[in-house]
């Protein structure tokens, strides 16, 4: 029996009608087997086989050697089975084999997509301690592994290494570095790389002059971006379709739409043909910026170009039109969509029921439902979801309900989502008690609330006035051993004041 079965009873009764990492600091001074054993325990939960000291290779029968070991080694880890690679390493030593250069850097090639920097670190080390020289396709890739999680400090380190062992850096040791600060906002030092590229003979291309825009774009400077754009063209620097889009994205976003456009006409005219990141950028800022009849334009023309933008780009034009109350407009451009062979995702019919339902578009649940398996949509416990949210807005409890009912009726089992929403649809339409029926029925069902459950619950009460029972459901959160955020903290506050005035 599904799990709905005996909360719809109930109601219709009551109705009237993650691995945690292990600090580690490496130290030259370990010898080979110390490192692994490091390394090794930072993989507690590995399901790779513990191997023993066998000296043959238990498929081939051929007798193991350094290099195939190594092989072997290299293998799992381009099969993305780094755990049995790292095991494996202590059962070769055993036999008093030794990784060589290769497998070292396919070792680390591993990890770094992984982003398992501590091993990275580990491993690193070990290879200086047994003398490998690194290379600078090795430096880069620890730069790029160690910035991508942020540690500055170990990436600082390598680039030190690099200049105590006299590698020079390339345009990808620039790039990289260039990224990350640029990501982390980082104005000075971004504008500080490029200086140093150029010192190096590295003359600053599209890539790196669309990371600059790229960050005068996130800090407002739209005006320092037009002058990087005559620094391009001075420079003699060909404007390419990344350099186009990152100035179509500092106009949008400072909401200068009609230099925006002038970008957009220019690009076309110097031969670059727009793609789906430029349609979509100026769809978005449009549609931000309030301009919405220019956003349908672009879209139909987008469209008419062959290309179909990001579903998020379709939910925030359909999203404007739902709070204008232009529905044949929405229909007239679902309908455009589908006519041009562009088969809707789950998302754009979530969010269309989401919007036709808060605005009262549906008159019943089943006509809702019905009307998406003529379309066919596979129905989804999202699907059931929003709807039921829908609902639940405008305080329509029957019909809430009604969208659990069937949703058990297609095999989908209503989840916690689902149950909270139908709190939150008793809570606003001011029925508590049929609000702790729920919440009662979630407990006994064995599923354990979450901080929703208990704030919307809590909010519920607070509306039907009832405020001696926060206190209670404040309590039953903390028992539970849920956290109480932020939310569920100020609705008590504000029962408890209500309380006090009342004594």
């Amino acid at each position: 029996m599904l799990i709905f079965n005996s909360i719809t009873t109930t109601i219709v009764s009551l109705t009237p009608n993650l691995k945690t990492p292990i600090p580690l600091t490496i130290n030259p001074s370990y010898n080979q087997i110390q490192i692994h054993t490091l390394t090794n325990r930072l993989t507690p939960n590995s399901t790779a086989k513990t191997l023993s000291p066998m000296k043959t290779d238990h498929k081939t029968g051929e007798e193991l050697s350094p290099e195939l070991s190594n092989r072997y080694i290299r293998t799992q880890c381009e099969l993305g089975n780094i755990d049995t690679a790292m095991n494996y390493i202590s059962h070769i030593e055993s036999l008093g084999f030794r990784l060589n250069y290769a497998t070292y850097i396919t070792l680390l090639s591993a990890l770094a997509r992984l982003g398992r920097t501590l091993e990275i670190e580990a491993i690193y080390e070990e290879m200086i301690v047994l003398g490998f020289t690194p290379t600078l396709k090795l430096y880069n890739l620890l730069l790029k592994a160690f910035l991508r999680k942020g540690l500055l400090a170990l990436a600082d380190r390598v680039v030190e290494s690099m200049g105590d062992a006299g590698v020079l850096k390339d345009r990808e040791t620039y790039e990289i570095l260039l990224g990350y600060y640029v990501s982390a906002g980082r104005l000075d030092d971004s504008w500080d790389v490029v200086g140093r590229m150029r010192k190096d003979g590295f003359e600053p291309d599209s890539f790196v002059y669309s990371r600059i825009i790229g960050i005068y774009r996130d800090n407002g400077m739209w005006k320092k971006g037009v002058d990087v754009v005559r620094e391009i063209r001075e420079n003699g620097v060909v404007i390419d379709r990344r350099i186009f889009n990152s100035m179509i994205e500092v106009f949008g976003k400072s909401g200068e739409l009609g230099d925006a456009l002038r970008v957009f006409d220019k690009m076309q005219e110097e031969g670059v043909t727009p793609d789906i990141v430029t349609w979509n950028s100026l769809i978005r800022w449009h549609c931000k910026h309030g301009d919405l009849e220019n956003a349908l334009v672009l879209f139909n023309k987008m469209q008419e170009q062959g290309m179909y933008p990001d579903p998020s780009i379709f939910v925030m034009i359909i999203s404007r039109l739902g709070e204008q109350g232009k529905w044949d407009v929405i229909r007239k451009n679902f309908e455009d969509m589908k006519r041009g062979g562009h088969r809707p995702s789950e998302v754009i019919y979530a969010v269309l029921v989401d919007i036709y339902g808060q605005y009262g578009k549906f008159e019943d649940a089943e006509t809702c439902i019905n009307m998406l398996k003529l379309e066919g949509v596979t129905l989804s416990a999202r699907i059931f979801c929003v709807l039921a949210n829908a609902y639940a807005q405008q305080g329509l409890c029957e019909q809430t309900v009604k969208v659990l009912q069937l949703m058990e009726r297609e095999g989908i089992e209503p989840n916690l989502i689902m149950l909270n929403v139908l709190i939150n649809a008793f809570g606003i339409a001011g029925r508590y008690m049929e609000a702790i029926s729920v919440y009662e029925h979630i407990k006994e069902s064995g599923v354990s609330p979450d901080v929703v459950t208990y704030t919307t619950l809590m909010k519920a009460l607070i509306r039907a006035k009832e405020f001696k029972e926060v206190p209670v459901i404040y309590r039953d959160m903390e028992s539970a051993g849920c956290s109480p955020d932020r939310k569920a903290r100020e609705l008590l506050q504000t029962a408890m004041l209500v309380i006090e005035r009342g004594r």
